[in-house]
């Protein structure tokens, strides 16, 4: 009888089983991806879209903090309103509760006369005060001040003023009609009170320590005022004042423009202002000679003004006050831009100014 052999667990079946485990092992380790040295990347317009989503966020934090500062700016303005709010209608309860216990008509009358004659004298006072370093009083319709934007200043101020007989209307017929009357209605001629008021009131905003030329131009180039000591004027004098207004109420308008005429005559003032104030309402008509034609373009004009431009001085602000006249649309642009370029200030006021 054969003898029993004995099991052995490194027998031949069991040895297969692990060859075909460790065989399968071995397979799966060499499909799968196992590189130690590689690093994952991250996709580069992910993290663009990253970083824009950052700046968005931290933008939208300023933005959040500067929208609770406005609020807590309101919120003490409307505070400050209310309160204001509350006095005013506790003054009109108080004001009623007077009138009311006052069954008298007439004294309800006195007493809102009495109000109304210390409301005008505080009025006056405080008038009284701003105008308390004027050189030279003067009040328009409403004491208007349109001008407040302008460079009053200046050592030696020059306005040049334009005494065109377009200056005698705001159209064609009418200065034609005007331009054929007496030289008084001339001189009444609606427009140009306009003008002379316009210089008036510059002349009264301007320091005590400037000094004042009006020169007034047409074809020609005329000083309103001629002293023997200066080309100027002082603010601070009443007396060179006073002969300035008197002899610019003696002019009366006429004939063309001539812009290039009216700069060169800045050159000829000792010494050369350093603040210009030029009154006007258009583009001038004629060069240093009058046309050789009765009509003109508006491009003439315009080639004129450019050539006017040339005589100007350098370094010196332009403020321009343009009176409206009809048939020069280009104009107003032409003297902005100038006003712009040197630094001057640039307006055409209301029609009920100063």
């Amino acid at each position: 009888m054969a003898k029993k052999r004995g099991f052995s667990p490194f027998s031949l079946s069991f040895l297969d089983i692990m060859a075909c485990g460790f065989g399968a092992v071995t397979l799966l380790f060499l499909i799968l991806k196992h590189d130690p040295t590689t690093i994952t990347t991250a996709d580069p317009n992910i993290a663009a879209e990253v970083k824009l989503l950052q700046e968005d966020i931290r933008e939208g934090r300023e933005e959040l903090v500067i929208l609770r500062n406005t609020l807590a700016d309101v919120e003490q303005n409307n505070d400050e309103a209310q309160g204001l709010s509350d006095r005013i209608v506790e003054r009109i309860q108080q004001l009623e509760r007077e009138l009311s216990a006052q069954t008298d008509p007439e004294e309800k009358v006195a007493t809102l006369r009495k109000q109304v004659e210390e409301l005008e004298e505080e009025i006056s006072t405080l008038e009284d005060q701003s105008r308390a370093n004027d050189t030279r009083r003067f009040v328009g319709q409403g004491d208007r001040q349109y001008l407040t934007g302008i460079k009053l200043g200046g050592r030696n101020v020059l306005i040049l003023l334009d005494a065109s007989a377009s200056m005698l209307a705001e159209d064609i017929v009418n200065t034609v009609i005007t331009r054929n009357r007496s030289d008084a209605e001339k001189k009444r001629a609606d427009k140009w009170q306009r003008a002379l008021k316009t210089v008036e009131w510059l002349v009264s905003q301007m320091p005590p320590s400037t000094q004042v030329q009006v020169v007034t131009f047409n074809t020609d180039t005329n000083k309103v005022v001629e002293l023997d000591h200066s080309d100027y004027a002082s603010v601070a004098d009443p007396e060179e004042l006073d002969q300035l207004f008197d002899n610019l109420n003696d002019v009366v308008p006429g004939e063309g423009t001539s812009l290039i005429n009216a700069f060169g005559a800045i050159n000829q003032l000792q010494p050369r202002p350093d603040n210009l104030f030029l009154i006007t309402d258009g583009l001038p008509t004629q060069g240093h000679q009058p046309p050789r034609r009765a009509t003109i373009t508006g491009r003439d004009r315009e080639r004129l003004f450019s050539r006017a431009l040339e005589a100007l001085p350098n370094n010196l602000p332009v403020n321009v006050v343009l009176f409206p006249f009809e048939g020069d649309p280009t104009a107003a642009a032409a003297f902005w831009r100038l006003a712009l370029a040197t630094q001057g200030s640039f307006l055409s006021p209301s029609r009920d100014w100063p």
